[in-house]
């Protein structure tokens, strides 16, 4: 599991599953904890215990999940709620036709994933990480692909821009139009276009570098597209008449603040998505602790944003990587605070015309057996360390959690590390 978004650095991987994390001194356990039953990803599709961002729940009321599986091969995994079973849907290498290793490898699915009218998934490969005396031009750059569960099918579109990954697909299916953003990983600024992808044709027109990490691409219901760029600016682009505008954004009437990292100039990782009417966007930046909404129906230069309230109040750092709105336009995220001496996760809701999001609660894991975390021998596995039974006997994750969306049956679906693990919960009542 390698350091970089979505992911941490680990030390002493080789810890016990269901050690025990240091309690705080001054801080006692919560009372309250949301119940998940956890489903462990196919183990063959991962060999560092970790994925990313890369869940959506498709037309059907399945759950589509990409993985990492560094210097091999990426893969996306479908998740049946109705049967609880993992099946592989796309092997990435195999649909490209290669067999490269190491950093030429397709090492990830790092999209969001994003579903169109039809049903259709549409997600993107990615690079990993360079080892000793390997040159980042050896990875070819990744692949907007597009499966589709009706058939059974994948169609892979050719790299829009060398060497760099896909970070964000999305589509839109009217118009036969697909945007997509890539990336170089570079740090600290690193290299990131808008790109523009005839779905007919697979020609690519290159709008601008926009120099913005880990962007996520959203649509409005005007079918325009938006993008962040370095230093707070916004790019809308309106495909029907084919123009480009940047655009400055306000909160609550100002322009962000320094330490609300939505204008960083050295960038910062800013978690969108959008309303199901297309009118609203959502977003929570990775390291600050508020949700933030901008208005989406307007014509000007200014995206007019406002703060809608902290996460998790009175948390004295968190981490955010999990944001999604659900089919009936509520917002889940999904958020760590530092204590209890782990990451302990939460659940957060916002529904429109709420005074401020709600911290529902600490995720507590209700079957902690669900997956071996020894082999026959009775050995540790590599890259299980992910998950602690605190004091009180409740087993919880114990890292930075990585995605979360909302399906169809009622359930709210979490990602978490060491091992790539599906949490499951039952939608609260309201």
């Amino acid at each position: 599991m390698r350091k970089g978004i979505g992911c941490v650095g680990l030390a002493g991987w080789c810890l016990a599953a269901l050690t025990v994390a240091a309690d705080g001194a001054d801080d006692p356990l919560p009372k309250h904890w949301l119940q998940a039953t956890a489903y462990a990803i196919p183990k063959e599709t991962t060999n560092q215990g970790s994925g990313y961002f890369s869940i959506v729940c498709g037309k059907n009321g399945r759950l589509y999940i990409g993985t990492a599986k560094y210097g091999v091969n990426a893969y996306l995994v479908e998740f049946d709620p109705t049967t609880e079973r993992m099946r592989i849907v796309v092997d990435a290498h195999k649909e490209i036709g290669t067999t490269a290793t190491g950093f030429a490898a397709q090492s990830k699915i790092h999209t969001r994933n994003f579903v169109g009218p039809s049903g259709k998934i549409y997600f993107g490969t990615k690079q990993g990480y360079p080892e000793k005396d390997e040159n980042r031009t050896e990875y070819p750059g990744g692949y907007p692909m597009v499966y589709d569960p009706a058939a059974g099918t994948t169609k892979v579109y050719p790299i829009p821009i060398p060497h760099q990954g896909i970070i964000s697909f999305v589509a839109d299916e009217t118009r036969n139009l697909g945007y997509v953003s890539t990336c170089s990983d570079e740090r600290p600024i690193e290299s990131s276009h808008f790109l523009v992808l005839d779905l007919a044709t697979g020609k690519y027109t290159d709008l601008l570098d926009t120099r913005h990490m880990y962007a996520f691409i959203v649509l409005d219901h005007r079918g325009r597209a938006y993008h962040p760029i370095l230093g707070g600016e916004i790019a809308r682009y309106n495909p029907d008449k084919k123009r480009l505008e940047r655009l400055r954004q306000t909160i609550d009437g100002q322009p962000p603040s320094a330490d609300s990292r939505l204008a960083d100039p050295n960038s910062h990782p800013l978690n969108w998505d959008v309303s199901p009417d297309g009118k609203t966007l959502y977003c929570v930046p990775m390291s600050t602790n508020l949700l933030y909404a901008y208005d989406l129906t307007g014509d000007g230069d200014v995206l007019r944003g406002k703060s809608l309230g902290p996460l998790i109040p009175g948390a004295r750092s968190t981490d955010c990587r999990a944001l999604c709105v659900g089919p009936r336009g509520d917002v889940w995220a999904a958020v760590t605070e530092r204590k209890h001496g782990i990451d302990l996760g939460h659940l957060v809701h916002y529904r429109p015309g709420d005074s401020a999001p709600r911290d529902l609660g600490p995720l507590a894991i209700r079957n902690p057996g669900y997956t071996e975390f020894k082999d026959a021998s009775g050995k540790e596995l590599p890259w299980h360390h992910g998950i602690a039974r605190l004091a009180d006997g409740t087993v919880t994750t114990k890292y930075v959690l990585l995605g979360v969306c909302e399906d169809t049956s009622g359930h709210v679906n979490v990602l978490s590390l060491a091992p790539f693990t599906l949490l499951r919960i039952k939608r609260p009542a309201p």
